[in-house]
């Protein structure tokens, strides 16, 4: 895979290369449009000022929609914009790849334990 200095893949990996944006991206895949809660919730160990910062970079970078309804108390919800959902095939490419180290990492783990 050549690259020269507008490399495709170091600029994949720098809009959603972090480890909480892919979480946050599977959980709009699975889940479809979600509160900041919703989120918080189904995303383990992420903070609250992680999770904003990782938000609005996604938004930044027209990855995510944030919708802002008037309301009071606010009521905000995220969802993917076409270029967001333009990443399903990478994220469903990590799940299947993903699946053979993590049988063989719970074999070691059982394997290490007895």
């Amino acid at each position: 895979m050549p690259c020269d200095k507008s490399c495709p893949i170091e600029h994949t990996v720098n809009l959603i290369g972090h480890k909480w944006k892919v979480l946050i991206l599977r959980n709009l895949f699975n889940n479809g449009t979600q509160r900041f809660s919703e989120l918080t919730k189904g995303i383990n160990g992420i903070s609250q000022k992680m999770l904003t910062q990782q938000l609005r970079q996604l938004e930044t970078d027209g990855i995510i929609y944030r919708k802002v309804y008037p309301e009071v108390p606010p009521k905000v919800e995220y969802s993917l914009t076409v270029l967001g959902e333009s990443l399903k095939p990478i994220l469903d490419k990590m799940n299947i790849w993903g699946i053979e180290p993590l049988k063989q990492s719970n074999l070691n783990q059982q394997n290490n334990g007895k």
